[in-house]
């Protein structure tokens, strides 16, 4: 007999797969999850079990009729009933209203007063205090009239009558609130702006301006002003103020409720964000092109992507948002600013290929954001596709298939035949079903920029992926320092939408500026709140400049695990060679201790580039290459990034290092500073069989006296000194950025065309 797995009878009986799972615990049949298979027996007992339940629930059906009867019966006497009712609650009113009359002609003003009482209980809050107010100036000129009656009867005869009646004396609105205040100052949180703080004291902010000019401070009233000269101007204007620090505990988000939990009874089921990653050529958007039935290869300029796109798919009723990542800059930097967007990804491996470097990368990232990985196995059809070895080298990741005992879904497609597309389309509503996503439609939109543009006709266009809420058109929005209102709104298809729901890519017009791929978007209530919002993210991000706060390095780690801020320590290892990676992995594995755990996130072959960083600044992690180097853009990126490159020649050195540093015990005085970096365009041969390298300075500057590295494909292969540098025939003792020369290095003639050339001094560097 064949047998069947737990998600295909739940979907024959029409239930989820987890209450299947339940139903069988409860019938003490072993199941582990939904891929988990059933014999004959146990399937013919929960199919027997499903039908007796639906045909007990046909019988109740036949006494319908004489419930309806019943039901009329009882509409007829609530109506008589309800007749009844009114026709006495009229009566009522009338002898109400009789009593009412006779009373008018007893006292008028008391009736007023009634009248007043009896109106005042069915208005609204904000009616009701202003009905208060004009009651209680009624009352106060009612009892003047009666105290003072006889004076003013007087007066009118004695007072000129050609003349203006004497203004009342007001006292001010500032005067007042001092009054009101007494002795205790007034809290001002510093910076503030110059409106806020005018607002606060209770005065004009024409003064206020008076009284900075008058200090010679030139501001206007939207500028912010520090303490100092708070504390100034409350002395100028004669009042006290007590001066109190911005609380930066509490983020943005917290502070304008752009975070709010929603309840469990808003919470509805959503479409799940699917990543698809993978190495370079290995179908990731020929698959994509093959499920939603379009040709986006067509358009990439090589047929290569270079931009992220997000696309929407239907499969039997339901959705799922697929997003296309050109590498894993932006899954990480999503990441890196805590927004969770993907629920699943997908990880793309050529049959006729294996696992590659960028494959082992994008396992990295996947289990680094803590989502769910299943395996697609393209070009299954081309003859020397062999999917047996694919899953081999995918155990040596720790990815082992369902059929070989393990937990990871592994699917065969082929994007030209369609092979295999349903089935994985099938697995990923499987696992989404699973985790049960689910999010709020019925509130303002929290989203995640994919990607943003500049357009010379529309100005800066974002692609946003919609998390949770409901984003409209005509919405203001706030993302980073960028602020705005929808003007325009696209789905995936560039098909004009005006609304859009969680999981739902839409390309928005409107913002004030270009956002950052991967910053949250927040609707907020109005203009006003994502312009104060905008302006609070830029205040904040110029402070974190300017305080140049630094990340885990082996300086300060000892000072951070004392702090307590480090328990454990994430290391991404890059060698020239895999032998190397894997010795330097267990030698550094081996050096955690109960102060620190040391983690190694990302280990391969080749050179230091973006991916290693952004991964290493996402996971707050050291880059250590041994015998490898950065490239340029590497570089540039963990500058403004802070994360800490070191880069080794002996492999003990690393270990001694980390090991010292867990200790507390680092304390180098010799470092090497980089001077600049050059390409060699041309090379020469002298009659002395020396070899010329032609140089262009990509950056920086390379110096006479100074030490050089070689590298090619950004593996050191050789480090010695400037034997001569020269700028056409003149000998020269630098070349700046942009200029070409020449170059021989000592003792070493193994120089190729591409090669670059690493200017670098030894310098000691006195430890405070």
């Amino acid at each position: 007999m064949s047998k069947i797995r737990v998600h295909a009878l739940a979907k024959e009986i029409g239930i989820t797969s987890k209450e299947l799972i339940l139903k069988l615990n409860e019938m003490q049949i072993p199941v582990k999850n939904h891929m988990s298979t059933l014999e004959s027996d146990d399937e013919e007992k929960i199919r027997k079990l499903y039908t007796k339940n639906s045909s007990k629930n046909e019988y109740p059906t036949k006494n319908d009729n004489s419930k309806n009867s019943r039901n009329t019966k009882d509409k007829s006497k609530t109506l008589d009933s309800n007749k009844k009712k009114q026709a006495k609650h009229t009566r009522h009113n009338e002898e109400k209203n009789q009593k009412r009359n006779d009373y008018l002609d007893k006292d008028s003003f008391d009736v007023n007063k009634k009248e007043v009482h009896k109106n005042k209980i069915h208005k609204t809050k904000e009616e009701d205090s202003f009905e208060n107010e004009n009651l209680n100036k009624n009352k106060k000129k009612k009892f003047k009239n009666n105290k003072e009656s006889k004076k003013e009867i007087n007066n009118s005869y004695n007072r000129d009558l050609t003349k203006k009646k004497p203004k009342k004396k007001v006292k001010s609105r500032h005067k007042v609130e001092e009054e009101s205040k007494g002795d205790d100052p007034i809290i001002v949180i510093t910076p503030i702006t110059v409106k806020d703080f005018a607002d606060q004291l209770g005065v004009s902010v024409s003064t206020v301006i008076t009284k900075l000019i008058s200090l010679g401070v030139m501001a206007n009233q939207n500028q912010s002003i520090d303490e100092d000269t708070c504390v100034l101007l409350a002395e100028e204007l004669g009042i006290e103020i007590e001066i109190e620090e911005q609380k930066l505990d509490d983020s943005i988000e917290e502070e304008y409720g752009l975070l709010k939990k929603d309840k469990e009874i808003d919470l509805k089921t959503r479409p799940p964000v699917v990543t698809v990653m993978g190495h370079v050529d290995h179908g990731k958007t020929s698959l994509l092109d093959s499920i939603k039935k379009t040709h986006v290869t067509q358009s990439e300029a090589g047929g290569i992507t270079q931009h992220i796109g997000a696309y929407t798919v239907n499969l039997a009723g339901k959705k799922i948002t697929f997003l296309d990542t050109p590498g894993h800059e932006a899954f990480t930097s999503m990441r890196l600013r805590g927004a969770q967007t993907t629920d699943i990804a997908v990880l793309v491996v050529a049959a006729d290929d294996g696992v590659m470097p960028q494959t082992i990368e994008a396992i990295s990232h996947a289990r680094s954001a803590e989502v769910p990985i299943i395996v697609a196995i393209t070009k299954i059809d081309k003859p020397e596709a062999n999917p047996e070895r694919v899953k081999q080298e995918l155990m040596n990741e720790n990815l082992v298939a369902e059929e070989w005992g393990g937990d990871t879904i592994v699917v065969g497609v082929s994007s030209k035949t369609g092979e295999g597309i349903d089935e994985l389309l099938e697995m990923i509503l499987l696992v989404a079903e699973m985790r049960e996503l689910k999010a709020n439609p019925n509130r303002r939109a929290i989203g995640t920029i994919i990607e943003a543009n500049l357009d010379k006709n529309k100005g800066p266009m974002a692609t946003v992926l919609i998390k949770n809420g409901t984003l409209r058109f005509g919405d203001s929005i706030v993302s980073g320092v960028c602020s705005g209102r929808i003007r325009a709104m696209e789905d995936d298809k560039g098909k004009k939408v005006k609304k859009a729901g969680p999981s739902m890519p839409v390309v928005i017009l409107g913002l004030s500026d270009v956002p950052n791929a991967g910053d949250t978007i927040f609707a907020v209530k109005d203009d006003k709140t994502a312009k104060a919002i905008a302006d609070k993210n830029a205040e904040i991000t110029r402070e974190k400049r300017l305080s140049q706060t630094t990340k885990i390095s082996l300086d300060n780690l000892f000072e951070k695990i004392s702090e307590e801020d480090v328990k454990e320590l994430n290391i991404v290892v890059k060698a020239d060679v895999k032998g190397s990676v894997e010795a330097l992995n267990q030698s550094l594995l081996k050096l955690s201790t109960e102060e620190v755990k040391i983690s190694i996130i990302h280990s391969g072959v080749g050179g230091i580039n973006e991916s290693d960083v952004t991964l290493a600044s996402a996971s707050n992690a050291i880059v250590i290459g041994f015998n490898v180097r950065p490239n340029i853009n590497a570089i540039e990126l963990a500058k403004s990034e802070d994360v800490e490159i070191r880069t080794y020649r002996v492999i003990y050195e690393i270990i001694n290092d980390i090991e010292q540093a867990a200790k507390g015990m680092l304390d180098p005085d010799i470092v090497e500073e980089i001077l600049g970096r050059c390409e060699i365009r041309q090379t020469f041969k002298l009659p002395n069989n020396q070899m010329v390298a032609g140089i262009y300075v990509l950056n920086g500057k390379i110096l006479r006296n100074s030490k050089v590295k070689v590298l090619r494909d950004d593996v050191v292969i050789h480090e010695g000194d400037i034997s001569s540098l020269k700028r056409f025939k003149d000998d020269v003792k630098e070349l700046a950025t942009g200029f070409e020369g020449g170059l021989v290095i000592d003792g070493f003639n193994d120089i190729k065309e591409g090669d670059l050339l690493e200017s670098y001094i030894i310098k000691e560097v006195k430890r405070s």
